[in-house]
């Protein structure tokens, strides 16, 4: 079964959510894809897709890289269950607890400073690292 018929579900979905700069490429038996995804949530159910479709990825015949849309200055949602985020000192957990963001509070992107964690701050101007996965752009 030739990667792109395998993930068809997954390159159809990424087109409907509107990822920008889609880029679709198979290289030695591997097909990478990327893109910019809208928000957290289109993000996360192309992760969930791929995983439904090769569980635990274990195949290892895709490379998805997708970025979430989001510059410097952008305004984002908290979106943890029900619980405040830690901001660290560091971009890991093994950083200090610097300050927290409450459940859906709105807080400013600084940088990305990679795919897990954002440098963000909140109204009260208090700056730090939080997860990713619990951003939203607005």
């Amino acid at each position: 079964m030739a990667l792109q018929d395998k993930y068809a579900e997954l390159l159809q979905t990424a087109n409907g959510l509107g990822v920008s700069n889609l880029a679709v490429a198979e290289k030695d038996g591997v097909l990478h894809v990327s893109g910019t995804a809208g928000s957290t949530a289109d993000y996360d159910a192309l992760w969930a897709l791929y995983d439904k479709i090769d569980p635990n990825m274990t195949s290892g015949d895709l490379m998805m890289n997708i970025d979430i849309k989001a510059d410097a200055g952008a305004q984002l949602k908290v979106t943890t269950d029900s619980t405040n985020l830690n901001i660290r000192s560091t971009p890991s957990t093994e950083g200090d607890i610097v300050g927290k963001a409450a459940h859906h509070e709105i807080v400013t992107l600084v940088e990305k400073t990679d795919d897990s964690w954002w440098k963000i701050r909140t109204k009260d101007g208090e700056e730090g690292y939080a997860y990713a996965q619990y951003l939203s752009p607005m």
